[in-house]
């Protein structure tokens, strides 16, 4: 019941914000927002997703599944630990404990982290909104690792249909530190 509405969330859901290639060429301290083209955003469903946490609220009257406590996802390489997670569903009739609704965004909070093979991301909350193909993250302080490179601001926008990702600020100045060494 609970694996079958799983299986529509793929892989963008959870490692979209984190399959960004090091292709910013910027300077060390850069202005208040950086965007750029980025590869490697792949979207794909194929790998099961295993779930787990402290406790999961299905209300199928609010088009809604509510995950609690020490949240863990683990799609292939891919994981992302949360405080919690709440999956909302598009209003289409469907019931979320049979599986038949679809997902229209997933919203994580309570210190998020997203680990791929080669890259990290921490933020204090996230939004996937399945729509629109975006992941946004935020918090005081967004931190994307990859490799040796690691990219700092307060939002973190990714555009999972182009691979574009936006790093914001929020006031002062994105930092980037770029290893030379990284570039393959």
């Amino acid at each position: 019941m609970i694996s079958q509405f799983w299986r529509k969330l793929g892989l963008s859901a959870i490692a979209g914000p984190v399959l960004l290639a090091t292709a910013l060429a910027a300077p060390s301290w850069a202005q208040q927002t950086t965007s750029s083209r980025m590869t490697g955003l792949a979207l794909s469903g194929d790998e099961p997703i295993q779930i787990e946490s402290d406790k999961l609220s299905v209300k199928d009257e609010e088009g809604k599944a509510v995950f609690t406590g020490n949240v863990k996802v683990v799609q292939g390489k891919t994981t992302m630990q949360s405080g919690n997670m709440t999956v909302y569903y598009a209003k289409d009739g469907g019931s979320v404990s049979a599986g038949t609704s679809e997902i229209d965004r997933i919203l994580v909070g309570g210190k998020v982290y997203i680990k791929t093979e080669e890259q990290e991301a921490t933020a204090d909350d996230g939004v996937f909104n399945m729509k629109t193909d975006t992941v946004v993250l935020t918090g005081d302080q967004v931190v994307l690792t990859d490799g040796s490179n690691v990219f700092v601001g307060c939002k973190l926008t990714v555009y999972m249909q182009s691979g574009e990702a936006r790093l914001d600020s929020c006031g002062g100045r994105v930092r980037i530190q770029l290893d030379p060494k990284s570039k393959k």
